[in-house]
């Protein structure tokens, strides 16, 4: 879903409901400039990164860029 800013101050407990469901894209002037999520998308984001940097240091080590003894 996408809003304008104007609308989203507006509208504030309408739209924090709505991104309990789906991500709310908050436009200004046009242009997407923030997005609200959920708390539990929120972690389960968080999550997927920490997966992610853990991923890469892996690869890194066994290119032989980390010299974890």
């Amino acid at each position: 879903m996408r809003v304008t800013a104007t609308e989203l101050k507006n509208n504030l407990g309408k739209y924090l409901e709505t991104s309990i469901r789906e991500p709310v894209i908050v436009e200004k002037n046009g242009r997407a400039v923030s997005v609200f999520i959920s708390y539990h998308a929120y972690e389960k984001f968080l999550n997927l990164e920490e997966q992610l940097w853990g991923l890469q240091a892996m690869q890194a080590e066994e290119k032989g860029y980390l010299g974890i003894d």
